[in-house]
């Protein structure tokens, strides 16, 4: 005999009735949370999405700024004047001697001391072009984080404009820069206005950096694998990895001279500190033993895919570094897609290395 299946109660809406001769108390004000009350402690929302990120995609802890000595400054400012009064000195000396010489022997010294003056402040000139065009870049990161922060959208549109100037010259940007004309008037907020800037805009060249980053990588584990000591390691490791830092710098329009490459070397090697990735060779050793790459490869190969991954991190930091916007709607880099694509091809590189 089966037992009937009674019908699903349907809602209702009832009122509660306040129950007679009950005097209703006046809302409590609220108690103030004391030091040692665990009731007290609350989790926002907010908290729990940033715990439940991965750890590629949290943000680094903010830097304080460090405090420039001013007797620093001093001593090299004062040596700088210095050093220049003695070659002056010295040109000077050099051409007035020509001079007793030969007449055409001074005119000769004198040409070459101007040829040799205008140059210098030709350089001088490109080099301050190049740190003002690397400020505009940090200017440009800090605006964005500020325009997304308010949800402004005149602080908003006034970057996209400044973006989109600085990235004209490239042609990747072309349909980014047509699409936010043609959405210019249509987003109203900040925020989403300066995400949708850094998708079209930076989208393309965040791939292309991407692949830089890998090629390098590859570059430095296969002549780290076949080099006889590690000085040359160590020396071709900082070399790629300076070449690499002067390569992503230009993908994103930052044309470093040499001043501005030392000031982008700096910032790197600040964001690695930071981030605590100079001591993060370990944590690839061990991803490589768990994913049983070391059982498939050789002693040289597994140490350059070791190198390949730190140049990739180095290439990830430089890419933040140089970047005209945060990673706000686009995903940073993780290390797990340039392990993954670098241990297929040192295992490509051993199976062929067995076959010959």
């Amino acid at each position: 005999m089966s037992t009937p299946v009674k019908a699903p109660r349907q809602p209702a809406a009832f009122r509660i009735e306040p129950v007679p001769g009950h005097r209703a108390e006046p809302d409590a004000p609220p108690r103030k949370p004391r030091a040692h009350d665990r009731s007290a402690v609350v989790v926002t929302p907010a908290e729990v999405d940033v715990f439940d990120q991965p750890a590629d995609d949290i943000p680094p802890p903010p830097v304080a700024p460090r405090r420039r000595s001013w007797l620093g400054t001093i001593f090299v400012s004062a040596f700088g004047a210095l050093l220049s009064l003695a070659l002056g000195l010295w040109t000077d000396q050099l051409i007035r001697d020509l001079f007793e010489r030969a007449q055409w022997l001074g005119w000769l010294a004198a040409g070459l001391a101007a040829l040799t003056g205008l140059a210098l402040l030709v350089i001088f000139g490109r080099e301050m072009l190049a740190v003002a065009r690397l400020a505009s870049v940090e200017k440009m990161r800090a605006t964005a984080l500020d325009a997304i922060a308010r949800d402004d959208p005149k602080a908003a549109r006034r970057l996209v404009a400044e973006l989109t100037g600085f990235l004209a010259h490239k042609p990747e940007t072309a349909a980014g820069r047509r699409a936010l004309a043609d959405l210019e008037n249509d987003v109203i907020d900040g925020a989403n206005l300066v995400r949708i800037a850094e998708t079209e805009l930076l989208a393309p060249l965040d791939a292309r950096a991407q692949q830089m980053i890998l090629d390098a990588a590859k570059r430095v584990s296969i002549v780290t694998a076949v080099s006889p000591r590690a000085l040359v390691d160590l020396a071709y490791v900082v070399f790629e990895a300076g070449r690499l830092i002067r390569r992503l710098s230009e993908l994103y329009g930052g044309r470093p001279g040499t001043l501005g490459f030392l000031r982008l070397a700096r910032g790197v090697l600040a964001h690695l500190a930071v981030t605590g990735a100079i001591a993060a060779g370990d944590d690839f050793v061990h991803q490589i033993v768990g994913q049983g790459l070391a059982a498939r490869l050789s002693a040289k190969l597994g140490e350059g895919v070791v190198n390949g991954m730190m140049t990739a991190r180095i290439g990830v930091a430089a890419m933040e570094v140089t970047r005209p916007l945060p990673f706000t709607a686009l995903k940073r880099p993780g290390m797990s897609d340039f392990l993954s694509a670098l241990a297929s091809f040192a295992r490509r590189k051993a199976t062929s290395g067995d076959a010959e």
